[in-house]
């Protein structure tokens, strides 16, 4: 069986500022039917890049997110559920624990470069260098 991937923010910025790891994030989205992405990571994309290059360069990051051969995890009652056990068992950002829950709901594997994610023993990770 292959692999199913959920891409945190993190590596999903990572692909667009080609950093390290980048070319992990590529070979992931080479099998779309396998690559996930959280509902929440669409907001976080347009916010920072917006807050770091301006709302153009946002809008612009945000459309380029939306063309990315990705299955979206979006919002439900489950989800909303495991987010929040997540977030009371853990210190982590209330974005972290919506991802995280999206990971653990489809059995992927978070693709990450975020240190938060590794207080959570039962989520799988791999982490980007």
């Amino acid at each position: 069986m292959a692999l199913l991937l959920l891409l945190d923010t993190s590596a999903l910025l990572t692909l667009r500022d080609d950093e390290p790891g980048a070319d992990r994030v590529e070979q992931a989205l080479d099998t779309p039917q396998q690559c996930y992405a959280c509902f929440l990571t669409r907001m976080e994309v347009l916010y920072r890049v917006w807050k770091d290059e301006g709302e153009r360069a946002g809008r612009l990051a945000y459309e380029q997110l939306k063309a990315l051969p990705l299955q979206w995890v979006e919002a439900s009652e489950p989800l909303l559920e495991r987010a929040a056990t997540i977030k009371a068992r853990h210190a982590l950002s209330l974005a972290d624990a919506w991802i995280a829950a999206a990971a653990q709901q489809v059995g992927a594997t978070l693709l990450h470069k975020d240190p938060e994610f590794r207080a959570i023993a039962d989520l799988h990770q791999e982490w980007l260098g």
